[in-house]
């Protein structure tokens, strides 16, 4: 067995060696894809491309935090991603396929995942069957809050915010339909529904409780963005508005954190709720300047785990509030600084968690746009029974093929 990986290993380098000295010269430019092809006949596309962000982060604890005088420090792969994208047979039948490799793209693995890695992260078909109307079909994002379908490659800070940690519904296996809807005078409107799984992505072993209704709505009184992301680096000629509301409902869910977190188990199996989240979303961009803010609201029928004979198992749901705020200013030498507002309010009584207000100040440098960028931010962790009271320090460099 060893002598056969050996020769995987050398027969790998045999063809790298020969790849490389039979390089050929490519029309693609940096950034558009590694690879990116029409067939001949016309009969299908594909788009390869990767990517990758390398992180650093350091934390402090502060006074009131019962760890006073520690800190830590961390380097790792935030995110390693392989994208394949195109159409098959005709353009109007698409399709999305994307790879996660880091820890943490791949982290999850349970008895319901087979025990296997979560590698996929999108395979979804998406089919323009009638005018204005797509029907997708496979796993990719709900249509929940806006911060979290911008994707992560195009962020105006390191990382989403907490309200996105919390409160977002993310991907799933199921069908999804969307539509737009042109009114003239600029004015569009967009909408989407989704009925999926409701565990979560590569659940294999399910459907464990209900099912996932997931709804949303865009308005856009001025036209379109040039691009759907955070900072306005197309420097929007005239003011740009998009206000969006989305609504999740998770029959009989048995997560705590709708289809992600931990599952809930009780004597019986598991224990189950229907969970209600709730979104308001809005994002402005003009001239080098973008401003975005949502809100978030998660409830749920009975949040507190039982067991069969009433007593608490342990497990709740995260129920609560949040709210984040964010504001940017693109210089004309593609520098950017950004300020962000962030606060969670759990039900204390339920969760045991006090609010977490978070401020954090960033500062980025596109070299080619979201392509190649390094950005860094501070943020003051503030908590109401000041026990966990942290600076926090993140540089990255992210680079897209």
């Amino acid at each position: 067995m060893k002598l056969f990986k050996w020769q995987l290993v050398v027969a790998f380098l045999t063809v790298t060696v020969f790849s490389a000295n039979a390089q050929e010269i490519t029309e693609n430019t940096f950034g558009k894809g590694l690879v990116n092809v029409v067939a001949k006949d016309s009969s299908y596309s594909l788009k390869f491309a990767a990517r990758f962000q390398s992180l650093f982060t350091s934390d402090w604890d502060f006074p009131g935090n019962e760890n006073i005088g520690n800190g830590e420090s961390n380097f790792l792969i935030r995110r390693a991603r392989l994208k394949f994208e195109g159409f098959a047979y005709s353009p109007k039948l698409r399709y999305k396929m994307e790879l996660g490799l880091s820890n943490r793209d791949i982290s999850g693995a349970s008895v319901y995942t087979h025990d296997a890695p979560r590698y996929i992260l999108d395979a979804v078909i998406k089919w323009n069957f009638y005018e204005n109307f797509d029907l997708w079909v496979g796993q990719t994002k709900l249509p929940g809050n806006r911060e979290r379908i911008i994707s992560s490659g195009n962020m105006q800070t390191v990382d989403r915010s907490l309200v996105n940690s919390v409160f977002n519904v993310d991907r799933e296996m199921g069908v999804q339909l969307h539509h737009s809807i042109d009114l003239g005078n600029d004015i569009l409107i967009k909408e989407s529904v989704a009925f999926t799984q409701g565990e979560g992505r590569n659940v294999t072993r399910g459907n464990i409780g209900g099912h996932h209704f997931t709804a949303r709505a865009e308005v856009y009184p001025f036209g379109d963005f040039k691009a759907y992301s955070g900072a306005d680096l197309e420097r929007e000629q005239t003011p740009k508005l998009a206000i969006g509301a989305a609504y999740s409902h998770n029959g009989n869910a048995v997560k705590s954190e709708s289809n992600s977190g931990s599952y809930m188990e009780n004597d019986l199996g598991f224990y189950e709720t229907d969970i209600e989240t709730f979104f308001v979303d809005a994002m402005f961009k003009y001239k080098g300047f973008s401003a975005m803010a949502e809100y978030a609201d998660r409830s749920a029928d009975a949040p507190i785990a039982r067991n069969s004979d009433g007593t608490r198992t342990g497990d709740v749901v995260e129920v609560g509030n949040g709210f984040n705020m964010q504001a940017g200013y693109l210089f004309k030498n593609n520098y950017e600084v950004v300020g962000r507002y962030t606060t969670i309010d759990l039900d204390e009584n339920i969760t045991g968690e006090g609010v977490h207000n978070q401020y954090t100040l960033g500062l980025s440098k596109y070299i080619v746009g979201h392509k190649l960028k390094v950005q860094t931010d501070v943020s003051w962790n503030d908590f109401s029974d000041n026990m966990d009271n942290s600076l926090m320090y993140r540089l990255q460099v992210d680079i897209h093929f």
